[in-house]
């Protein structure tokens, strides 16, 4: 199973939504090559989502694996009154607030410059333009890892809103039905965690430029 970062979007799949429900279908009568089709499909975004939510590479790899295994045993219980992607999302954000939970204290000074591995290449999550001038690239990278920072900081409630709205560049709704809540509460826990953002941030990174980078591949 590859679980490097890759497509982050939720609504790009690999597949149309019909032969996405007939492959659900088979996984459900316990075909396991169908599931694996699915592995394949989301496993990238998946570990994505919790790598940033943990900030912990080897972390998420494994709760990855956990999500899948998870899913595969329960499988029989998926009713599809969400898309099995939002359901995965579901058991990966319950299975990183347990990991966050039980680590409270950790810190989040990871070694945010090192490259995440893909079958692809190299992603980084750092801000990069090749147009910049050195100096301004090290201030950039220096900016991004005090996001990262300060998003290590936030309730993991608030952390998955913002990683999954703005990095995982899900919708108000996908958002809502992975982590069983209204509408109103996503808003609402975005809204707060872009304030606190924006109190921790305001002396070195203007709120104009953080939101001027979502969506980049590099973040």
């Amino acid at each position: 199973m590859n679980l490097g970062p890759g497509d982050t979007s939720l609504t790009r799949q690999d597949a149309d939504d019909t032969s996405m429900a007939t492959l659900v279908e088979r996984a459900q009568a316990g075909e396991q090559a169908a599931f694996a089709t699915l592995v394949e499909t989301y496993g990238d975004r998946i570990y994505s989502y919790l790598a940033r939510m943990l900030s912990d590479r080897e972390e998420a790899q494994d709760l990855a694996q956990e999500t899948f295994v998870r899913a595969w045993e329960s499988m029989g219980r998926f009713r599809g009154g969400a898309s099995f992607g939002t359901w995965l999302y579901r058991i990966a954000t319950n299975l990183a607030i347990d990991a966050l939970r039980r680590k409270r204290r950790r810190s989040v000074e990871q070694s945010l410059d090192a490259p995440i591995e893909s079958a692809e290449g190299h992603t980084e999550w750092q801000i990069r333009d090749p147009d910049r001038p050195p100096d301004e690239q090290a201030a950039s990278r220096e900016l991004t890892r005090e996001v990262w920072r300060a998003v290590g900081e936030m309730a993991p409630k608030l952390r998955a809103v913002l990683i999954m709205y703005d990095f995982q560049q899900m919708s108000y709704e996908e958002i809502s039905q992975s982590l069983s809540v209204p509408l109103g509460t996503v808003k609402s826990r975005l809204f707060n965690a872009r304030k606190m953002l924006r109190e921790k941030l305001v002396q070195r990174l203007p709120m104009e430029e953080y939101l001027g980078h979502l969506g980049s591949e590099s973040l």
